[in-house]
């Protein structure tokens, strides 16, 4: 009788320490989230902004009156203009040639609402010259100057935006080549917008 109240309390305390401490087979594992610093979000920053200084982005991103064409950023042919909305104007509006998709048997490249970027968003200035890192960042964070676009409204745009698809797929020249690509693949360039944005969109200091 002696023999079975000591195997009992043995076999009490042994359920006790599994119950506090079972194998380590079945606990799960959580890794730890690492949270995003300044630093790399200013990095993933620079990856962004090498996107969109490329001609696929910055041609509709002008600060003048008119869009601008080709891996050398020269002005749109036929007297193209900005127009009062950025569509341009009567006759020569720019879904009068740029429909919903690329026609490669024309060389004339499409994407939904085909338009230019509104002047807050111009990264260039009169002279031509891309803007800095720095001055870009600020004006793409500026509410308003974005259309009141936080963060993950500016997430959303680089993922679902058509004209910021088209970059990625921007077809094929008059000529039958490919037009050049960013530096980014669409994939790579969210992937950095995300990393900037979770690091609470921080911009380069401007000189």
């Amino acid at each position: 009788m002696r023999y079975c109240k000591i195997a009992l309390l043995f076999a009490s305390l042994a359920l006790a320490a599994w119950t506090s401490n079972p194998p380590q087979e079945n606990q799960q594992s959580v890794s730890p989230k690492i949270a995003t610093t300044r630093t790399d979000g200013l990095a993933a920053w620079q990856q962004v902004y090498s996107v969109l200084t490329h001609p696929r982005c910055i041609n509709c991103h002008t600060a003048t009156n008119y869009p601008q064409q080709g891996d050398d950023r020269h002005r749109h042919f036929a007297n193209v203009v900005r127009g009062p909305e950025g569509n341009g104007v009567p006759a020569l509006q720019c879904v009068t040639c740029h429909q919903d998709a690329n026609a490669d048997s024309t060389g004339v490249p499409g994407a939904h609402d085909w338009h230019l970027a509104p002047l807050s968003m111009k990264w260039q200035d009169l002279n031509d010259k891309i803007l800095s890192s720095g001055e870009i960042c600020s004006a793409i964070t500026d509410r308003s100057k974005n259309e009141n676009r936080d963060g993950a409204a500016l997430l959303k745009h680089h993922i679902e935006e058509p004209l910021v698809l088209w970059a990625f797929q921007p077809g094929r020249r008059i000529d039958g080549s490919m037009r050049t690509l960013p530096p980014l693949t669409h994939e790579e360039f969210v992937a950095a917008t995300r990393k900037w944005v979770e690091a609470g969109t921080p911009c380069p200091q401007t000189r």
